[in-house]
Parts: C-alpha cells; sequence; structure tokens
C-alpha cells in the first residue's frame, strides 16, 4: 500500500514569509525571468533560488518588497514594482528610503545584517549610521523624511500587525538556530536583540545619543508634580531616564505645519467661529462648512518647500522640507474653534508629524 503524505517541508522562514506576504494581501511565485518584480495585480514574483545571490533569501527579498510598498503606500499594491522606474536614476531617493526602513525595522530585532539587502545598494545600506533616520548631511532630508513616513504606517493595515510578528517570529528562529549552524550561514549574523525602552518604544538607535526624557518635547509634566506622561506611550517617565529612539529637544510650528496639512484631511467650522468672515476660504457641507482644500493641504496654509513627487503614486502625500519661507496660516486671528483647541505637543501633534515623516 502506498505511503499517504500528509505534510510538505519547506524551508521555515520561507514559509513564514510567504504567509506573511498572502496576509497582506500578496500572493509569492518564482521566476527566471526577473529578480523581483509585482504586476500591480496581487503577485509578487522573486528569482529562483538559482537566480539569486548566496546570501540572498525569500525572507530578506519579502522584507524588502514590503518595505518598498511601506515608503510608496497603500496605493502602490495597484502598480507594477509599486510605482517605481528600475531602469533609471529618477528613484534613487525612494530605494535610499526603502534600504533607511529596513534598517529601521530590522535593528532593534538584532536583524540588520542577516536580512540586509544584496544588491549592489548593500554599500548604501552597510554605511548607515547606528540610527539609519540620522542625517549626515543636508541632501539625507528627503529619504529620511519618505522613511519616516513610512516607518510610521508599518502598523496600519495591511502590514500591521502581520509585518512585525513575522520580524519577531524571525528573531526567535534565528536565536533557536543560530548556535548550532555553521559559521557562514546567513542566520549566524543575527545578533543579540535590543532591549526595548522602559516605555516599551523603540529603543535609543545610537548609544551616543545622551538625551534623556527630561529634555524631550513629548514628555509633559502632570499637573504640579514633577512627573512626566510620555505622550507617545501614555507611561510616566523620569526626567533622567535615557530617552527613546523617538526623542525629540523642540517642536516649531513654523517649520512643521504638519496638523493644517496632509496629515488631516478637514476642518469643521463652527457656527460661531470667526473663520466665517472668510466665506471664499469654505466649503459647505451637511450641516456646516468645513474649510477648503488645496492640493491636500488648509487652503489658509501657506509656505514650506514641497518636494518632487518622483516615482511616488499620486495619492500618496506630498512631502515638504522646511526652508526660508516658514508655514503660516492667512487666517490665524480668525482661525477655527478646531485649530484653536490644537495644542503643540500632544498625541494629535504627534501623529500629524509621524503621518509626514518628521517624528519617529
Amino acid at each position: 500500500m502506498p505511503r499517504q503524505i500528509l505534510k510538505t517541508y519547506r524551508d521555515p522562514l520561507d514559509a513564514l514569509w510567504t504567509e506573511t506576504l498572502r496576509k497582506i494581501g500578496l500572493e509569492l511565485s518564482r521566476t527566471d525571468a526577473a529578480y523581483a518584480t509585482t504586476d500591480g495585480r496581487g503577485q509578487l514574483a522573486i528569482a529562483t533560488n538559482e537566480g539569486m545571490d548566496p546570501d540572498d533569501c525569500v525572507a530578506q527579498m519579502v522584507l524588502h518588497e514590503l518595505c518598498h510598498s511601506l515608503v510608496q503606500g497603500r496605493d502602490s499594491f495597484e502598480l507594477p514594482d509599486w510605482g517605481l522606474c528600475n531602469e533609471t536614476e529618477r528613484d534613487v531617493v525612494l530605494e535610499h528610503a526603502c534600504l533607511r526602513l529596513q534598517a529601521a525595522l530590522l535593528t532593534p530585532h538584532g536583524l540588520r545584517q542577516a536580512l540586509g539587502p544584496t544588491t549592489d545598494y548593500r554599500a548604501f545600506y552597510d554605511a548607515l549610521p547606528a540610527d539609519p533616520f540620522a542625517r549626515r548631511d543636508a541632501s539625507d532630508e528627503e529619504e529620511i523624511l519618505l522613511g519616516r513616513a513610512a516607518y510610521a504606517r508599518r502598523n496600519e493595515r495591511p502590514w500591521g500587525p502581520h509585518l512585525e510578528q513575522a520580524l519577531q517570529a524571525t528573531r526567535e528562529l534565528a536565536a533557536v538556530l543560530s548556535p548550532h549552524l555553521p559559521e557562514d550561514h546567513l542566520l549566524r549574523a543575527a545578533e543579540a536583540p535590543r532591549a526595548p525602552h522602559p516605555t516599551g518604544l523603540l529603543p535609543a538607535l545610537s548609544s551616543a545619543r545622551g538625551a534623556n526624557c527630561g529634555d524631550c518635547a513629548w514628555a509633559k509634566a502632570r499637573g504640579s508634580s514633577d512627573a512626566l506622561t510620555c505622550v507617545a506611550s501614555g507611561r510616566r517617565v523620569r526626567r533622567e531616564q535615557e530617552a527613546c529612539a523617538h526623542h525629540e529637544a523642540s517642536i516649531d510650528c513654523l517649520s512643521c505645519g504638519a496638523c493644517c496639512r496632509e496629515a488631516y484631511d478637514t476642518v469643521e467650522v463652527g457656527p460661531r467661529d470667526r473663520a466665517l468672515r472668510h466665506a471664499e476660504l469654505l466649503v459647505t457641507r451637511t450641516g456646516g462648512y468645513d474649510m477648503a482644500r488645496q492640493d491636500r493641504h488648509c487652503i489658509a496654509l501657506s509656505g514650506g518647500e514641497r518636494l518632487p513627487r518622483r516615482g511616488r503614486p499620486e495619492r500618496t502625500l506630498p512631502l515638504y522640507r522646511p526652508s526660508q519661507q516658514p508655514f503660516v496660516c492667512s487666517i490665524y486671528d480668525d482661525r477655527p474653534t478646531t485649530c484653536r483647541d490644537f495644542t503643540l505637543g500632544s498625541a494629535h501633534c504627534l501623529t500629524a508629524r509621524r503621518a509626514v515623516g518628521l517624528s519617529l
């Protein structure tokens, strides 16, 4: 009687990341015709084992493609190759943003070297600082904004919670298997994961920062007491406590403008708001008015320097860099109550800044 085969064996990491990809909404296939490509219709194809470098693996290649999707935004799932051009230098900034994001996702898990890219961009990846979102010079600004905005999306659908779960499972597999593998095995490059910050947030990615919670813009005093509350985590912190990766020394509204631009979609104008004086800036909605939008920001906002869109889909957020022209509101004295109630350094402020790549 022939034996009945009920199970099949696959490499555990291959199976883990193939299933993760499926949960996110893509099917994985292997091809001899390309290194990695998406068809915009739910298929991601990567090279067969024969077409991969010896230090390639399915996990690394799937992760890298998911990082591209995070940088490009949800709409990129409907575009071949995430809307990127692989044959010219047009999208180098987007590739760099993807690599910074990949390093940021892997570093806390000790997988930065084990699952790093193996293409010609590996030299760029290896040269990144301990904090992959740290600036080295002014030319880095655009890719850092893009990478940070992508990092803020990692827990949103369709990526969350599947991406983080896969990273955690990969870390656990590497920890168990690494001592039993030969020295030249890729997983031997895995390191001990970084302990989370006491708040549960991402630990400082650079040991040389020297900052603490007491000088962080997101640490707020609790009433009249000396205790602080971390806006990012909701937990109490000590002033002398070493800061996490989310630390920011200060926030400047004039160089930010996130709450007035693409981070939020609408601002209601109440029946007693003085903004009603500016009828030309309002749009009618059922039961009242909203501030009109122009190019995905409030029509009353001006300033900043808009970055070129390059290969990003049209529906992804526009990005701005600080410029000599600060963000200003043309009706600031008459701004709606919603705007007056918006608090610098609040949870909503942090959400807005994350959406545009200014905060981690």
